[in-house]
Formats: C-alpha cells, structure tokens, sequence
C-alpha cells in the first residue's frame, strides 16, 4: 500500500483554517474507518497507509479534506471552487493516435510555507502525490502523467502538438538541450517511461507561445518550468490514454493546492476533435442506489436522515429519492434490479473519487459513514457442510510435525513480486509467472511461486524479538498458471547449522512415515542457500524439496544479520513418494 508521512503541523493549519481543533486520539482511532492503516501518530507526524482503493488521500493536504467531514462534523464538498479562467491551450489533430486526454488547470496565489524549509517540504510533497498518483490512477504514468509548472515563467497561449525525435528542448535537472530521441535514451526518466511511447515517429509536446516546450509527456518537463520556492502560481497539464484517470489526477492536484489558499481557475482546451471544454469540471458525479439494495446489504432500513449524515462523512450530498417510475434511466444497467414499489436514492460524490464504479461500492460508502455498529444481522441461508481435501491427512501430518518442532504457522499474501521471489532469493521463475495486469502496489504485481520469501519478509518485520524464531507456512503457490501446494519453514538462531536443520528433517521426514530416502548435495549457487552447506531430499527417486543454511548475503537484503536456516518442499511430490497411511 502507498505511504505517506505527513508533517502534524500541517494537518493543525489546515483544519484550525476551517475552525477545527485537531483530537490526535481520535484521529488515530477513527482515522483507519476512512480506507487507511496508520503507522505512527504523535505530535511532529502521521505516518499512514493508504489503502489501494482511496487515491484521493495519497497527500496531507487531500487527507486533510476527507477527514474534515468524517471525523468533525463540518459540511461535506464534493467539488472544487473553479473560477473562469483566461488561458487556453490548443490539441493538435494528430495527438488523437499519440496521446489523446489532454487537461489543463491553473492554481493562483498558494501557500507554500515562510521560511525555505517549509518551501522545501511542500515542493517535496506535491512531487511525492504527483508521482504517488503516476502509480496508483496513472499505472506507471501509461494511462495517466501530470506535469506541475511555474506559471510566472510560461507565455500563455499553450499549444499540444506531435514533433520528430530531433526536435530539443532542455529537460528537468539538465543544463543543456536535448532531442527527444537522446531523452529517451540518456535522460533517467526517459531511460524509464521510453516504452510508454515504443514504436511511435511522433512525439507529444506542449508548447507555450513562445515556442519553449513546457512538457514532453508521459516522461519530463521542461527545465525553466521547474517549481521553486518562490512559485506561488502554477500551471498543472495532465495527459493520457484514460479519461477517468486524467480528470482525476488533475482535480486532485488542483484540491492539494486549493488547501493552500490557492485559487483554481479553469482552462480552455479544445480538443484534437475540435471539441471546446473549461477544466476542471467542478461539478460532482451523480450515482443512482435503488433503496432495496441498500437495505438487502445493510441489513436494515435506513432513514433520509441517516442516509445523509453517513454520506455527508464521506464527502458526498445525498439528494434524496424518487419512486423507481419516475426515476431517470430505469435499468438495471447501472442499478441492481429495479422492482416496483421501490425507490431510488440518488448521491452526488467528487469526481476525483475515482473507486467509486458501481452502486455496490456507494452502499459502503453510506455503511462506513454510518458505522457498523447498529446494523442488521442475518444468518447463512445456505448449507455450509463442507467435504475434506484429498490432501488433508499429509497436510495435517505436516502442521503436526512442525509444529512439533516448535514452530508457529504463518499465513501471508498469495501475491508477491519480481525481487522478492527470483532477484532476491536467486531463484529463476518455475514456467510462466501469473502476472496481476493492474497491480496497485509494486509490493504485489504477480502471485508467487515460491514460499520462503514470505518467510523472510516475516522475520524481517520481527527482528527486534529475541531469537530464536522459527515459522512455517502450507499454501498455495502457482506456476504456469496452475495452483500447487507446498511448505517451507525458516529458522533464525544462534548457532543453527547445517546440523540442526538437517536433524529437522529427519525428523519431519520420520513423522511423516519416510523410511528410505537420501540427502544429496545441492550444486551451483541457485535459491537462498549457502554453498556446501544445503542439499536436496530425494524418496524413491522423486525429488521433494531443498533445505539448508541461508546464505548471508540474501539475510543482509532483509536486514535479517543472523544466522539462518530453512527449507521448501512440494506437497504434491511428498504425497507420491509418501503412501498415506489413513
């Protein structure tokens, strides 16, 4: 999940701006209900996680929105105060098969601190949510890139046109000019987003009146448009491929500088199609619930009163209902199941509340601000008698035995990634790896293949406990597209050798009914272990997993500087070479 720390001092200014006194208790307590998971809360800062499906509190000052409503009571605004602006910026024909959305704000008069540090903090802060924003609505900037600029430095009007790969400009931190084809080779950001434009002979730029190139999106802004301390009015381009993702990286950019006593102006684009439009929209998005799927997922009835103040929380306006014959666009194409005799609720929420897609997640926006405490309970109305696994008896013969040995079992996440599974752990991918398409965490972009990974990530959260500490984990991996089961148990101690993994074993391996087997050596230097001190255990010819010392070098990429020992088997492999014996 994204994380942000956020200076205390800045969330007191902006809620005593709007007369609210700031309660760290019960922020801390209540805090978590909004989509977050705080880390550290005290008087210098908050540290907080946010939870993938809320971009819109990936800043301080956006967070600091949210939670006047929620936790204080005051009035919800579901849009931004856009004032009718003056600029214009004009979109070539030929960006329609290059980069097509194209948007544009302008933010006068903010705030951005009094003395240099607090210059410094906000300039590291908004670069922090643009590129948080790149990764969680723009997917690594493909379906979306923001450009902030220096408004005093442009000559508006703006143009957005396509230009070869010889056309220069300065880029950001460079002192000398550089043509599009050396950025996309030389420049580190252009070394980095140089596929998003693969295969392409013309490139996007938006120019000032001038001539100067503003922005070369998706991958660096031009030099003399760099943000300083002394910028009080800014220029926010947002382009890409996703309409949705664009509108709401801009108002959320426009939102984080309108806390800062900025004052949001709108800008008109004219479109590649030739279509005029002043952004940002400040007008919410209206989503229709149909009453009876409210209150078939609550449990309970909820009256107008209660429906308001819970959406009021959220930052939403409940507008009321209407009886579903005169309600507008009667389908269940956007609703559940329209019956007669029911109603229609109608909410009118942000824009920039990108993870709102279906009526089903405005009823647990109305569930959250409301609170779980006093709704309805219900039963299972379907028979829950369930069947055993045909692995059930080997499985339990292994959490037996293990946890004979003293060690405690573990859960943790299917979804992994690249470092932590093969780079990390020196393993190669076992056939093809199941990649997630959209992964909203580069923690979580591919469902794993191996276990101990999970193992080590475990002990590296925990190694301010005293040692020994010894875990397992049964569970699911997938390789080649298909689920396989296995089990993997490390071990951190003082003085645990070879030795004493291998007497694990053999005793798991006795528990476990193996009374012919050979442990060989393992060669080469592939997987986590320590050269001549791992092998591999081999019954009836099937090779059924490795165990070993750690070697030192893969503990000091998690921080773990202990000794280490461990090993991975394959379920599947123990139960052909093992006979059950139930």
């Amino acid at each position: 999940m994204p994380t942000i720390s956020v200076d205390q001092s800045l969330i007191q200014s902006l809620l005593a701006s709007h007369g609210i006194t700031n309660d760290i208790n019960r922020m801390a307590d209540e805090l978590p209900l909004l989509g977050t998971d705080i880390d550290a809360c005290n008087e210098q800062t908050l540290d907080i996680e946010i939870f993938p499906d809320r971009p819109d509190l990936l800043s301080g000052e956006t967070l600091t929105r949210a939670m006047r409503p929620f936790l204080y009571g005051a009035d919800s605004k579901p849009t931004l105060d856009v004032k009718q602006g003056t600029l214009t910026m004009q979109v070539d024909a030929s960006l329609e098969k290059v980069r097509p959305i194209i948007l544009g704000a302008v933010v006068r008069g903010v705030h951005t601190g009094t003395d240099e540090d607090e210059h410094e903090a906000f300039i590291k802060a908004l670069m922090d949510h643009q590129e948080k924003l790149h990764f969680a609505l723009g997917r690594g900037r493909k379906r979306a890139s923001i450009g902030v600029h220096d408004l005093s430095v442009l000559s508006p009007p703006f143009k957005v046109k396509t230009v070869p790969s010889t056309e220069s400009f300065t880029p950001l931190a460079m002192e000398e000019p550089m043509t599009i084809e050396s950025i996309l080779q030389h420049h580190p950001k252009g070394i980095d987003y140089a596929h998003l434009l693969e295969g392409m002979t013309e490139f996007p730029v938006i120019v000032d009146s001038t001539g100067a190139v503003l922005s070369f999106p998706p991958i660096i802004n031009g030099n003399h448009t760099t943000v300083t301390s002394k910028t009080k009015d800014f220029f926010i381009d947002v382009t890409g491929w996703d309409r949705r993702a664009c509108e709401s990286s801009l108002m959320l950019i426009a939102s984080q500088l309108e806390e800062r006593g900025g004052t949001v102006e709108s800008v008109e684009v004219t479109g590649f199609d030739g279509t005029i439009e002043h952004l940002p929209n400040p007008t919410p998005i209206e989503h229709r619930v149909t009453q009876r799927l409210l209150d078939g997922l609550l449990g309970r009835s909820l009256s107008d009163e209660e429906i308001h103040s819970a959406i009021t929380r959220m930052g939403g306006q409940f507008a009321g209902r209407s009886p579903a014959k005169d309600a507008p666009a009667r389908t269940p194409k956007n609703m559940a199941d329209i019956v007669d005799g029911d109603h229609i609720l109608t909410f009118a929420m942000p824009r920039w509340r990108f993870d709102i897609l279906h009526p089903i997640d405005l009823v647990e926006e109305v569930a959250i601000g409301h609170g779980y405490e006093d709704l309805g309970t219900d039963v299972p109305r379907a028979p829950l008698t369930a069947l055993p696994r045909n692995d059930n008896h080997i499985r339990r013969r292994i959490r037996d035995a293990l946890q004979g040995l003293g060690m405690m079992q573990i859960q943790s996440l299917t979804l992994s990634n690249d470092t932590d599974q093969f780079e990390a752990m020196r393993w190669p991918a076992m056939g093809d790896v199941t990649r997630i398409t959209n992964p909203i965490t580069i923690e979580h972009t591919l469902l794993r293949q191996y276990l101990l990974p999970g193992l080590f990530r475990l002990l590296a959260s925990n190694r301010h406990h005293d040692l020994p500490q010894a875990v397992y984990e049964l569970g699911t991996v997938v390789r080649d597209h298909k689920n396989g089961e296995r089990f993997a148990f490390l071990v951190a101690e003082q003085g645990g050798g070879f030795a004493a993994v291998r007497g694990r074993i053999q005793a798991i391996l006795r528990d476990l009914g193996a009374t012919e087997y050979t442990i060989e050596p393992l060669k080469g230097t592939m997987g986590p272990w320590l050269a001549g001190r791992c092998a591999k255990v081999i019954i009836d010819g099937i090779h059924v997993g490795c165990f070993g010392e750690m070697d030192p070098a893969i503990g000091d990429h998690y921080e773990l500087r202990v000794p280490l020992n461990g090993a991975e088997f394959d379920l599947k492999e123990l139960e052909k070479a093992i006979p059950d014996p139930v």
